[in-house]
């Protein structure tokens, strides 16, 4: 058995769990894995996850007797704990960079999650990003470009070779596909390279293959055109 326990949501719907995940694997970091099904009512999913998690969601991150809840606070332990992994760009530029797209990513962007919840298994052909949305998913394609053009020449990440920063926003990947959301080249090469790391990879088949629907999810994205 691991040293590390993950405990993370439902792979189709839970952005915030897939972050640390794919941070982990990505990085070859061994640890145990307990889904707990998201959608439940509200006092019966609390009694799932407050024995795992202080702040009552899901991801947490269990070692020995610590605990750390939240995606990019589980990220930088992980970084610390493993050093060899190279979490972290080396260079000092762009690890201040990659913090702070980072932390973005963690604190911003309210408006496109609402508008582009997270929905592997749909489809949403021609789907008009709301207005309110838009800034955010400019913003979004801004950071990518610029990180690209700036730090990207070791790699096709963010930072040339894969960072946390690429795994805090590989969950808005999904959303700009579930919702085809209109991309230039630049852009779709970075969100083709994601989309090609094994550990997306197995997190997208996983997602696919689950059989829990959350109704109300389903049905916010049944409902856009």
């Amino acid at each position: 058995m691991a040293d590390l326990t993950l405990y993370i949501g439902n792979k189709n719907y839970s952005s915030w769990s897939m972050r640390p995940w794919i941070a982990l694997t990505q990085a070859g970091i061994v640890f145990d894995e307990v889904l707990i099904p998201l959608g439940n009512p509200g006092e019966h999913r609390a009694k799932l996850i407050e024995p795992h998690s202080p702040s009552g969601k899901v991801p947490a991150l269990r070692h020995g007797d610590l605990v750390v809840w939240e995606s990019l606070a589980i990220c930088e332990y992980a970084a610390e704990l493993f050093p060899d992994a190279h979490l972290w760009p080396e260079d000092r530029a762009a690890r201040a960079i990659a913090r702070a797209v980072s932390a973005e990513m963690a604190s911003s962007f309210q408006a496109m999650r609402d508008a582009l919840t997270m929905n592997i298994r749909r489809r949403v052909p021609d789907y008009q990003v709301p207005p309110a949305a838009l800034p955010n998913v400019r913003r979004v394609q801004e950071i990518w470009t610029t990180c690209r053009a700036r730090f990207g020449q070791g790699g096709p990440f963010l930072f040339g070779q894969f960072s946390i920063a690429d795994a805090m926003y590989a969950p808005v990947v999904t959303r700009f596909e579930t919702y085809t959301v209109p991309v230039d080249g630049v852009v779709r090469a970075y969100m083709d390279a994601v989309q090609a790391l094994p550990s997306m990879q197995a997190w997208t088949a996983a997602a696919r293959a689950e059989s829990h629907v959350i109704e109300t999810y389903d049905a916010i994205t049944d409902a856009r055109p």
